[in-house]
């Protein structure tokens, strides 16, 4: 006959994903996260009311402790990168500050799917727990992944049509002609009251300044020395200046009241990489659009000189006015100043030679021109 056996139930008595006592009466730490996209004054609105709602929504529960809101405004979703609130929420979350974070939406906590999901499975391997209220999906619910990736595709598709179409609406202004100028990051220009491009006369001085620089023999690094020496703050209002910006300034058609539209675009809307546009897409070139602060025959001597000291393959100088113009009839090399009798204060006077006369297998025998 055979042997009947008693099975016993043993219930868990630990938490498989805190690791903490199931009859325990601890609370859970919780966070909030919030984030709008813009920096508009109905975003702000939504942004403050986001963390007053989560604030009083986590401090009603009796079995929640209030950790703290983070956020992120006027910053997009389609990538962690740049959202420093969420950022710092996930490392405190992995150093074992909080047990728990709510947010409105999945679309809230990101509209990438991999960042979304990578991000969550992270969190959940340190027994960490996200809950989106909109959707009512908790990420320890058997279902939660798969929910959270389809609703995160969705919330990806609808950052795409947006992209698309705020994409579209900016050729079309383009191809009609309407300039728009980045005056916040553009020397020289304002707004005016009607959205108009006016020249801006305190910042055009400098302007006139660079290209007046320039053409009398200093280099963009030169240029960028003095002005910082004058104490003059570059287009975003800091205290330095970089060659690459004076060479952009240099080359910036608007500055001779043109406009050269779509120069850059966006490679993918995930990642918002600006691409130089090298013949991709259509370019829009308008002519007079606005009032010039360079004289158009300026702005174009400014542009050859700029191809000259290219072609030089960087080694132009702009100690003084005659460097890297004169070239030697004999080898061809540049002609540069030197200092006679540098020791010597009364016949010290400066000379212009052949950089090759005592240099190199053969020396260049051309004579030196001084300087009276």
């Amino acid at each position: 006959m055979e042997q009947q056996r008693k099975v016993v139930t043993i219930p868990p008595t630990v938490s498989r994903f805190t690791a903490s006592p199931i009859a325990a009466q601890k609370k859970r730490r919780v966070a909030a996260y919030a984030r709008v996209s813009t920096d508009s004054d109905e975003q702000f609105t939504s942004y403050e009311a986001q963390i007053d709602y989560y604030t009083q929504y986590i401090k009603a529960r009796d079995d929640w402790k209030f950790v703290k809101v983070y956020t992120d405004e006027g910053i997009t979703g389609t990538s962690t990168k740049h959202r420093e609130g969420f950022k710092a929420m996930v490392a405190d979350a992995l150093a074992g500050k909080i047990d728990l974070i709510v947010t409105k939406s999945v679309s809230r906590f990101a509209r990438n799917t991999v960042d979304s999901l990578t991000t969550i499975r992270q969190l959940k391997e340190k027994g960490i727990e996200c809950y989106f209220e909109k959707e009512n999906i908790w990420t320890f619910d058997g279902k939660g992944e798969l929910l959270i990736t389809i609703m995160s595709s969705l919330a990806q598709e609808e950052s795409r049509s947006i992209s698309e179409n705020v994409t579209w609406g900016q050729r079309k202004r383009m191809a009609d002609g309407k300039v728009a100028i980045p005056f916040k990051h553009t020397l020289g220009f304002k707004r005016g009251p009607k959205g108009e491009i006016l020249v801006d006369e305190e910042q055009a001085k400098t302007v006139r300044d660079i290209y007046d620089w320039f053409l009398e023999g200093l280099t963009p690094h030169a240029i960028a020395a003095r002005l910082m020496e004058n104490g003059v703050p570059s287009p975003r209002g800091k205290e330095v200046w970089h060659q690459g910006t004076v060479r952009s300034i240099l080359s910036n058609e608007k500055y001779k009241g043109d406009a050269l539209m779509q120069k850059f675009y966006t490679e993918d809307f995930l990642t918002k990489r600006q691409i130089p546009n090298k013949g991709v897409l259509p370019q829009y070139y308008v002519e007079g659009n606005h009032e010039a602060i360079i004289p158009p025959k300026t702005f174009e001597l400014v542009q050859l000189e700029l191809e000259r000291r290219k072609a030089k393959g960087g080694r132009y100088s702009g100690v003084d006015i005659f460097a890297s113009r004169i070239v030697c009839g004999e080898c061809g090399a540049y002609y540069g100043s030197k200092i006679w009798h540098s020791n010597q204060a009364k016949y010290r006077r400066i000379i212009y030679r052949c950089n090759q006369k005592y240099g190199g297998d053969k020396p260049c025998s051309t004579p030196h021109v001084t300087e009276e």
